[in-house]
């Protein structure tokens, strides 16, 4: 086929050169040469897309010999890829189709995720808008998107920006005081670049938001990591987390019941043959203290270490996490160390043709540091009257559905709940239980704007018993720089 489309177009050439050639005067000798030129720049462009069709299909086809150089002036290298990047969108080389099932999601967790080898993503296999560096290997990409939400809560719910039930405020004066606010913080921007080498797929991934304050638009680094290959180290996602299984809400922060955490650390995936890994992890540690002061503070000895197994199929995937720590405290004549972690089940499922399930469960002693409804609320463990450190039990997950009405249209259905055990030296206000439920409406018009509606519950019970809850209502619009 590649072959005979290449001859019939030369073909075509010499048949129209006599008639040029019967021309007399240097602007038809110029007239000519300028149809030659393009004449070839078409053949080059022909020649790329072909090679490009042959790639996919796993075709491997014998180098065409190109036609001996005249004296007719030859186009430019970098005019020519000018021409084809114009015609034909840039490939990313060396890099595997994703295994899930594709899917929308409004935050996008996906792509900014870490996976096996620099590998597509459900919400990004076609990995578009990247463009090419001239004389390099490397292709970068810029993305990211802006967006508006406009929240009214029917009580106060703590975080005016984020639905965070474990923020909300129990009793006080303003409690049943209304609330409405407009906000875009969530806006982010993104820089990614990528390159085949030696020792696989090279990526590195800078992404920033404007969550870095409660009162204004401080930029917040959200991620900023390297990849070689299996090889990640950087600043983003810790491994015990799973961002394929989060749902997809207009809410920044999501189930408060799943695992979250941006944390620095370093891991390596081991490829394990028909869709699975295995990735070992070192992260940085922080144990998070009930009551922590200067006379009393929290220590770091030792890194948190993460095993996740992780198995991918065309329906969906499983992925099983495990976190240690080491959690240590120094006092005025006192200090104690006890160790801590736990584990989370989470994946994904495809139910009929679109609808999706997502799930994730997950327990532990000190895990409330990788929870994204208790992360940096000093809740990992306490010290007892006694002195002695008690890493704090907790348990939770969440459930949630997608279904789509059409192409246009999608709904996320999510319940979840956290839990945190009773103890004696945490004050009689701090977290005990948190509950979370949301329904949305979701439509997308074109690829690149997304409009939804959402309602919010959330339920809030502290250590001493008393109870608060909240219904919020939010409307966002948003436009994505590249999809």
């Amino acid at each position: 086929m590649r072959l005979a489309v290449l001859s019939l177009a030369c073909l075509t050439a010499l048949a129209i050169t006599p008639a040029y050639a019967q021309q007399d005067g240097p602007e038809d000798a110029q007239a000519l040469r300028r149809e030659i030129v393009s004449m070839r720049q078409a053949l080059e462009g022909m020649q790329q897309r072909l090679d490009r069709l042959e790639q996919r299909e796993g075709a491997v086809a014998p180098a065409i010999e190109r036609p001996p150089s005249s004296s007719v002036p030859q186009p430019s290298t970098s005019a020519i890829a000018a021409v084809a990047s114009v015609m034909h969108p840039t490939q990313v080389p060396g890099v595997a189709p994703p295994v899930l099932p594709q899917r929308e999601s409004v935050a996008d967790p996906s792509t900014a995720a870490s996976r096996p080898d620099s590998a597509a993503g459900p919400t990004d296999p076609d990995l578009k808008g990247f463009f090419a560096i001239p004389g390099t290997d490397t292709v970068i990409r810029i993305g990211g998107y802006a967006k508006l939400d406009a929240i009214a809560d029917s009580r106060a719910a703590g975080d005016e920006d984020q639905f965070i039930p474990s923020s909300m405020p129990v009793g006080g004066s303003h409690r049943d005081v209304s609330n409405f606010n407009i906000h875009a913080k969530q806006t982010r921007f993104s820089f990614e670049a990528r390159r085949p080498t030696t020792h696989g797929n090279l990526r590195f991934y800078l992404e920033n938001d404007f969550f870095g304050s409660s009162d204004g638009y401080e930029f917040r680094l959200r991620h900023a990591y390297g990849q070689l290959g299996n090889t990640y180290a950087g600043y983003g996602y810790s491994s015990f987390m799973d961002p394929d299984s989060l749902p997809d809400t207009l809410d920044f922060a999501g189930p408060g019941g799943a695992g979250y955490l941006l944390v620095a650390g370093i891991h390596h995936s081991f490829a394990m043959g028909k869709g699975n890994t295995l990735t070992l992890a070192a992260e940085d540690p922080k144990t998070e203290l009930a009551g922590a002061s200067e006379a009393r503070a929290a220590v770091n000895r030792l890194p948190d270490v993460t095993v996740t197994a992780r198995m991918e199929r065309d329906w969906g995937h499983l992925q099983l996490g495990a976190v240690a720590r080491s959690l240590a405290y120094d006092g005025d004549g006192e200090r104690a160390r006890r160790m801590g972690g736990g584990v989370q089940l989470s994946g994904s499922a495809s139910v009929g043709e679109r609808d999706l399930l997502l799930f994730g469960a997950l327990g532990g002693r000190g895990l409330s540091r990788y929870t994204a409804d208790l992360t940096g609320s000093g809740l990992d463990a306490v010290v007892g009257a006694d002195g002695r450190l008690d890493a704090l039990d907790l348990h939770g997950g969440f459930v949630g559905y997608t279904h789509y009405w059409s192409g246009l249209w999608r709904s996320n259905l999510i319940v979840g709940q956290l839990t945190l055990e009773r103890n004696a030296a945490l004050s009689a206000d701090a977290f005990r239980q948190s509950r979370y439920g949301v329904f949305n409406l979701i439509w997308s018009p074109a690829p690149s704007w997304t409009m939804g509606m959402e309602l919010l519950y959330g339920r809030l019970e502290q250590q001493g018993g008393a109870r608060g809850d909240t219904v919020r209502v939010q409307g966002s619009l948003q436009y994505n720089f590249i999809k």
